[in-house]
């Protein structure tokens, strides 16, 4: 990965040698509709006006909350605000955005995994957020896991026996996967998701970060497997920081931007604009923390 003016802002350049992106396939009927979604959370225990932070608070936090008469104190957070897209049968559709921006929560809501405050999404057959990630046990071996993986998808017994070892040389882990997933590095995990993920060719494939991991074959070999699916008329999502992979790897880009949907379109007008709209909020930044003289 080559280093760029940009290397403080909120995405990557991957400049390592990928293919030319191919031409949107023909599309098919929707594949899922998402209405007006609203998805809101709600921190309990938070001071009021305070900022809202992630995570459990520790005992001694909510005992100093208590005493302080915070107790009932909540905060919201709004991560999703009124969104509304259609996806297609042979579609890679890119996920772009900030920090913070509803990214990961607009997948986990159209996943079925988080209820919606308000709107509604429709799918004409089960999605897979990086398929069995809520399966998955850190506890169990690497071989263990791929059963209950492969099971979760929809495969019998013996479908997954016999795609074993092409799950295990596509995540290239080696005699790991006799080991406990806890003893796994995070590339080393990742790579065995959508190994597994994948393996089933599902309809709507939903990947959050996931190639972030893993040395440039590894990067290759799953950008052939998404085309894989994306040729047998399955939907992809893809959240990613590197928008040289979003824009070779997709057909179109939704751009998030504080929950709200900014722009939907070409890959490279919407990526060049999203480039240009973080530069210019980190020019601000440097222009607001400058002295005055």
């Amino acid at each position: 990965m080559a280093a760029t003016d940009d290397d403080d802002l909120d995405f990557e350049f991957d400049r390592e040698d990928m293919p030319d992106r191919h031409g949107p396939a023909d599309l098919g009927p929707p594949s899922l509709i998402v209405d007006d979604l609203h998805v809101s959370y709600r921190v309990f225990g938070a001071k009021r006006g305070g900022a809202v932070t992630g995570g459990k608070p520790s005992l001694f936090n909510r005992l100093r909350w208590r005493l302080q008469g915070n107790v009932g104190a909540t905060s919201e957070v709004k991560a999703v605000r009124g969104v509304t897209f259609v996806a297609h049968h042979g579609e890679a559709i890119g996920i772009v955005g900030t920090n913070g921006s509803g990214k990961s929560s607009l997948l986990r809501a159209a996943a079925g995994l988080i209820p919606p405050n308000k709107g509604a999404v429709y799918v004409d057959n089960e999605p897979s957020l990086l398929g069995v990630n809520a399966v998955l046990m850190r506890q169990l071996t690497g071989e263990r896991n791929i059963m209950i993986g492969g099971l979760a998808l929809g495969l019998s017994v013996k479908e997954v026996r016999e795609r074993f070892d092409e799950i295990v040389d596509f995540a290239d882990i080696g005699d790991f996967v006799y080991l406990p997933m806890k003893t796994y590095s995070s590339g080393m995990a990742a790579r065995l998701r959508f190994a597994i993920s994948s393996v089933a060719t599902p309809d709507i494939l939903m990947i959050d970060e996931a190639l972030a991991t893993g040395d440039a074959d590894f990067k290759q070999r799953s950008k052939a497997r998404i085309e894989e699916i994306r040729e047998h008329a399955g939907t992809i999502f893809l959240v990613s920081h590197s928008l040289e992979t979003v824009r070779r790897m997709c057909t179109r880009v939704l751009w998030l931007d504080k929950g709200k949907l900014v722009a939907d379109g070409e890959p490279e007008e919407v990526t060049e604009a999203y480039r240009q709209h973080v530069r210019a909020e980190r020019e601000k930044r440097q222009k607001k923390g400058r002295p005055e003289g």
